[in-house]
């Protein structure tokens, strides 16, 4: 067994518009927790249906139950507010410096 690229470990869903459950294949560490923890949750709405050596899983769960968030970049008036929030409340600012080549 070979070790995989980060650029082979990938996550699938698999979901048509003909049935009523969804198929996701991934190696995320976080997603596959998170999928682990709603299985244990709810064994009827979501269940292991694969786990391979390599580290992928495969769960299939109640189509019902899976959204996609997309989420808009923060408009600037958006992030001056949140610096201002993290100025008064005593957050440290992180500035990155740009590299001298």
């Amino acid at each position: 067994m070979r070790k995989l690229s980060k650029y082979e470990k990938e996550t699938i869903i698999n979901w048509n518009e003909g049935e009523t459950i969804a198929s996701i294949y991934t190696f995320n560490a976080s997603l596959k927790r998170r999928l682990a923890d709603f299985s244990r949750k709810y064994p009827l709405l979501c269940r292991l249906e694969r786990s391979t050596p390599e580290g992928s899983v495969t769960y299939v769960l109640d189509k019902s139950r899976l959204s996609i968030r997309l989420v808009p970049p923060y408009s600037e008036e958006r992030l001056a507010a949140a610096r201002e929030y993290a100025k008064e409340h005593g957050f440290q600012v992180i500035q990155t410096e740009e590299k001298i080549a």
